[in-house]
C-alpha cells in the first residue's frame, strides 16, 4: 500500500508564515515579483519557504494582482429602441465614397426614419465633422415639424455622433440620443442595410462631388417613392411616411377582391387580403426569454419614441410626446445641397 502523503509537517508554522509576509513586505522588494524575491533571498542565505508557497500566502492575504495596469473595458448595454408611426425614432451614419483618386473620399450623411424606412435627409460632403452634422439633423427636424420630447435620433459611436456639441444641439431642440456598442454593427441596422442597397449600383468612384450629389439624388428620390420596400410588405417608404398606407391597400384589394371572385378555386386558403406593414419597428428587440413575465409591446402609456433602458439615454423627465405634425404636399427628400459651400 501506498503511504498517504502527509501535509502536517511541510505546513509552515504561523510565526514562519509571518516572517514570509514581513520579507514580501520589505520596501526593497515592493517592485518585485515572487521569483525575484525568492531569488534575492537565497542570495542572502535566506530561505523561508518555496514560490509557490509565497504566491498561496499572498494570495490567502488578497494582495496578488496583475502588476501592470490592465484595460478595463466598460460593459455597454444594449440598446433597444421601437417605433409605432413616424418620426419616433431615426438612425443616422456616414460612409465613405470613392473620389476621383487613390485614397481620396467624399463623405455621404444619411439619416432615415426605421419606421417608414424614408430618407428624411442626406449630405455628400468633403469631409466628416460633427458641424455639417448637426445642420442636417437640425434642418431635417424643422422640415418634418418635430416637436420637443418626440424624437430618438440613433447612431453609432462615431467621432461626429458623439462630440460634445452634437449634444449641445439634441438638448437645445429636445431629442433624445441612443448609440450602438462598439464594434456592434447590427445595433445599427437600418442604416448599413440603406448604405448596401444604396451603393448597389453605384459607379466605382465619382470624378467630382458635383457627380456624386446629382447620383445620391436620384438614388434617394426612387429609394423613397419608387422603390417597394420588402420590409414595409411592398410599399414604398413615402407611402408610409406620410400616412397613405389605407388608401394604396384599397386599392390592392380591390385587385384581390376582382381575381378572388373570377378564379376562386386559384386561392386554397381563402380570399386573399393585402397585407400590412408591421405596425412595429425595434432595433434589438428583446425575446420573451429576456424580459420573463412581460410582453414586449408596452403600455399605452409607454411613450412610443422613448428608447428602452439603454447607456446612452439622455436623463431627463419624460412625459408622453404628441403626436407629430404630418408633413403637407407631396413627398419631399433633403436632396438639394446646392447652398452647402465645397468643404
Amino acid at each position: 500500500m501506498h503511504k498517504r502523503r502527509g501535509g502536517a509537517g511541510r505546513k509552515l508554522k504561523q510565526e514562519e508564515r509571518q516572517r514570509v509576509i514581513e520579507y514580501l513586505h520589505e520596501p526593497r522588494f515592493a517592485d518585485l515579483a515572487v521569483p525575484q524575491v525568492h531569488a534575492q533571498l537565497l542570495e542572502e542565505s535566506i530561505y523561508v519557504c518555496s514560490e509557490r508557497t509565497m504566491y498561496r500566502i499572498l494570495d490567502e492575504e488578497k494582495e496578488v494582482r496583475e502588476r501592470r495596469d490592465q484595460r478595463r473595458h466598460p460593459v455597454y448595454s444594449v440598446p433597444r429602441l421601437v417605433a409605432r408611426a413616424p418620426k419616433e425614432v431615426w438612425t443616422w451614419d456616414i460612409s465613405k465614397i470613392p473620389g476621383p483618386y487613390k485614397r481620396s473620399w467624399f463623405y455621404l450623411y444619411v439619416i432615415v426614419d426605421i419606421f417608414s424606412r424614408y430618407v428624411v435627409g442626406w449630405m455628400l460632403a468633403h469631409r466628416e465633422c460633427t458641424e455639417l452634422g448637426k445642420r442636417l439633423i437640425s434642418d431635417a427636424c424643422k422640415r418634418e415639424g418635430i416637436l420637443e420630447e418626440q424624437l430618438t435620433i440613433h447612431a453609432d459611436r462615431g467621432a461626429p455622433m458623439r462630440a460634445k456639441a452634437m449634444e449641445d444641439l439634441f438638448e437645445d431642440l429636445g431629442l433624445f440620443k441612443s448609440h450602438s456598442r462598439p464594434r456592434v454593427s447590427n445595433d445599427n441596422p437600418y442604416s448599413e442595410a440603406l448604405f448596401g442597397t444604396t451603393k448597389e449600383h453605384m459607379p466605382e468612384h465619382f470624378d467630382s462631388i458635383a457627380q456624386g450629389r446629382a447620383f445620391f439624388s436620384d438614388t434617394f428620390e426612387a429609394y423613397n417613392n419608387e422603390r417597394k420596400h420588402v420590409g414595409l410588405q411592398m410599399l414604398t417608404p413615402s407611402t408610409v411616411h406620410f400616412g397613405k398606407v389605407d388608401e394604396v391597400l384599397a386599392a390592392k384589394q380591390v385587385a384581390l377582391d376582382e381575381a378572388y371572385r373570377l378564379n376562386p378555386v386559384r386561392f386554397p386558403h381563402g380570399p386573399p387580403v393585402a397585407k400590412r406593414p408591421p405596425i412595429e419597428v425595434w432595433i434589438n428587440k428583446p425575446d420573451a426569454a429576456e424580459v420573463p413575465g412581460q410582453e414586449t409591446k408596452p403600455s399605452p402609456q409607454e411613450s412610443p419614441a422613448i428608447p428602452l433602458p439603454s447607456d446612452d439615454v439622455r436623463s431627463r423627465p419624460i412625459s408622453t410626446p404628441p403626436k407629430g405634425v404630418q408633413a403637407d404636399g407631396a413627398p419631399h427628400v433633403d436632396q438639394k445641397i446646392s447652398d452647402l459651400p465645397l468643404l
